[in-house]
C-alpha cells in the first residue's frame, strides 16, 4: 500500500474515533501524525512540526483573549447596543450587517481571517444576547469575507489573478469577483431563511433601553446558542427573545443600563480593538500577535476585569485545529495532496477532471490554505485546458468559490475562528454543526460550480 494512500486511511479513522468516542480530535491527529510521520513518511520531530500552524495558534489564542476580556468588563455589550440602535432596533438586519461589513473588508485589502478574526467575537456576542442562531451568526461573516475576497485588489483575487497571468491564462478580474460574491450572497440568503432569519424579521423592532419602554432583563437572556437555551432547528433559535439589551450580574443596573454607559475599561477596550484593525489592515501586522500585545496591556490596567480572561481562551478549539491542521502538514510532507490531484488531472475526461479537481479544492481547503490549493491546481488544470473545451475564466472561478465557501470548516482558519469566538456556547455541539455544514458546502458547491460556471464553457 503506498503511502499517500496509508496516510488518507488513518484520516478517516482520526474521523471515525472522535465522531464515535468523543475523544478530541486534535489529540487524535497529533498521534496520527507521529505515527504516520515516523512510521511511513520517516520523518523525524522537526519534520512533523513544520506542519504545525504557528501562526493560526497565536491568532487563536490572541483574538480569543482579546475578546474575553471585552466580555469581562462589558465592552462586547456596548458594541451591541450600539449596533441596535445603528439599525433602530431591527434584530435581522444585524447578520446582514456583518455579512456587508466583513465583506467591505476582504474587498479592500484585509487578509480573510484577519477580517473574521475583527468581526466574529462582536457578532457571536450580539446572537447570544439576542438569541439569534450562532451558526446563523457566524456562517455569514465567513461568507461575507468570502464574498468580498476575489475583488481586484484583494488578496485573494490578486493571488489568483496573478497565477491566471503568469500560467499565460485566459482571466477576467471582474468576473472572478462576481463569481464569488454572488456564490456567497446565495448561500447567505439561503443560510438567512433557513436558519431563522424569517422569525427575525417577524420580531420587528426590539426596544433599545431607554427607549420604547423596553423591560430590562436581568441575566444573559434565552440564548439561542448551539447546545443552550431551548431554542430550536440547527442553531438553536429561540421562538422569543428579549425585548431589550440584557443586563449582566456584573454591571450596573441603572435604569439606563450600565452595558450603555462608557467606563474607563470599556473606552481603552474599544480604542484597543480600534488599533487592531488599524495594525492589521493598515500596517500588516499579525493579528494574533497585535492582539496579545493589546489584551496584556489592558489586562495590566485592569487586572480585576481580566483575571478569568486566560482561562476563557478555547484551548480545547486551540487543540482541535492546531493537531488537524499538523496531520494536514505531514500529508504534504508525504505528497498525498500533489498525488491526488495529479491522478485527477491525468483523466482523459476534460469535463469529469474539472469537476474532480473542484472537489479536491473544497476537501483539502477545508483542512489547509484555500490560496495554497489554488495555487496548486489551476496549474493542473492547464493541460485540458489548452485543449479548448473547457472555458479558463469559468474553471479558475469554479476552483475559486469551491475551495474558499468551505472555509466555513470548523477546521479552516475563519470556521476555528468563529467556533473559538462564540461565548456561552456548547462548544462540541457548535463544533459538529460547523462540521455538518461544512461537509454540506463540501458536497453541494463544487458540483454546482462546476455546473454554473464550468459546463457553458465561460471564457
Amino acid at each position: 500500500m503506498s503511502p499517500e494512500l496509508v496516510s488518507i486511511l488513518v484520516l478517516v479513522v482520526v474521523f471515525v474515533i472522535a465522531t464515535t468516542r468523543s475523544v478530541n480530535m486534535g489529540a487524535l491527529a497529533f498521534a496520527a501524525a507521529f505515527g504516520v510521520g515516523t512510521l511511513v513518511a520517516d520523518l523525524d520531530a522537526d519534520g512533523i512540526f513544520a506542519g504545525f500552524p504557528g501562526d493560526l495558534f497565536v491568532v487563536l489564542v490572541g483574538v480569543t483573549y482579546l475578546f474575553a476580556i471585552a466580555r469581562a468588563n462589558g465592552t462586547t455589550d456596548w458594541l451591541v447596543h450600539a449596533a441596535v440602535r445603528l439599525v433602530r432596533g431591527r434584530v435581522a438586519l444585524i447578520p446582514w450587517v456583518m455579512f456587508a461589513l466583513t465583506g467591505a473588508l476582504t474587498a479592500i485589502g484585509a487578509v480573510s481571517p484577519a477580517a473574521v478574526a475583527i468581526v466574529a467575537p462582536i457578532a457571536l456576542s450580539f446572537a447570544t444576547r439576542y438569541s439569534i442562531s450562532p451558526l446563523l451568526m457566524g456562517t455569514m461573516v465567513v461568507h461575507g469575507a468570502q464574498a468580498g475576497g476575489f475583488s481586484p485588489i484583494s488578496i485573494y483575487g490578486s493571488i489568483v489573478n496573478g497565477i491566471v497571468e503568469r500560467e499565460d491564462l485566459p482571466g477576467s478580474e471582474v468576473g472572478l469577483f462576481l463569481a464569488s460574491l454572488i456564490a456567497n450572497l446565495l448561500i447567505a440568503s439561503v443560510l438567512f431563511a433557513v436558519l431563522g432569519g424569517r422569525k427575525l424579521w417577524a420580531r420587528g423592532s426590539v426596544p433599545v433601553d431607554g427607549e420604547g419602554g423596553g423591560t430590562k432583563t436581568t441575566g444573559t437572556g434565552t440564548s439561542g446558542g448551539a447546545g443552550t437555551g431551548s431554542g430550536t432547528g440547527a442553531g438553536g433559535t429561540a421562538p422569543t427573545a428579549p425585548t431589550a439589551v440584557a443586563v449582566r450580574p456584573d454591571q450596573d443596573a441603572d435604569g439606563t443600563g450600565g452595558a450603555t454607559r462608557l467606563t474607563p475599561a470599556r473606552t481603552a477596550t474599544l480604542v484597543a480593538l480600534v488599533a487592531l484593525v488599524v495594525a492589521v489592515l493598515g500596517f500588516d501586522l499579525d493579528a494574533g500577535l497585535t492582539a496579545v500585545s493589546l489584551a496584556v496591556v489592558l489586562s495590566t490596567a485592569w487586572p480585576d476585569d481580566s483575571r478569568r480572561a486566560v482561562g476563557e481562551i478555547a484551548w480545547s478549539t486551540v487543540l482541535l485545529i492546531c493537531g488537524v491542521l499538523t496531520y494536514v502538514g505531514v500529508l504534504e510532507e508525504i505528497g498525498t495532496i500533489t498525488w491526488a490531484g495529479e491522478g485527477v488531472g491525468g483523466i482523459g475526461v476534460p469535463l469529469l477532471a474539472a469537476v474532480l479537481l473542484c472537489y479536491i479544492g473544497a476537501i483539502v481547503s477545508a483542512f489547509a490554505s484555500s490560496v495554497g490549493i489554488m495555487g496548486a491546481l489551476i496549474p493542473l488544470a492547464v493541460p485540458f485546458l489548452a485543449q479548448g473545451e473547457i472555458g479558463a475564466v469559468g474553471m479558475v472561478a469554479a476552483l475559486a468559490v469551491s475551495a474558499t465557501v468551505v472555509d466555513v470548516s470548523p477546521f479552516s482558519t475563519n470556521g476555528a475562528l468563529v467556533l473559538a469566538a462564540a461565548p456561552d456556547v456548547d462548544r462540541d455541539r457548535f463544533f459538529r454543526q460547523l462540521m455538518v455544514y461544512g461537509g454540506i458546502v463540501v458536497a453541494a458547491v463544487p458540483a454546482l460550480a462546476w455546473l454554473v460556471l464550468v459546463v457553458p464553457g465561460f471564457g
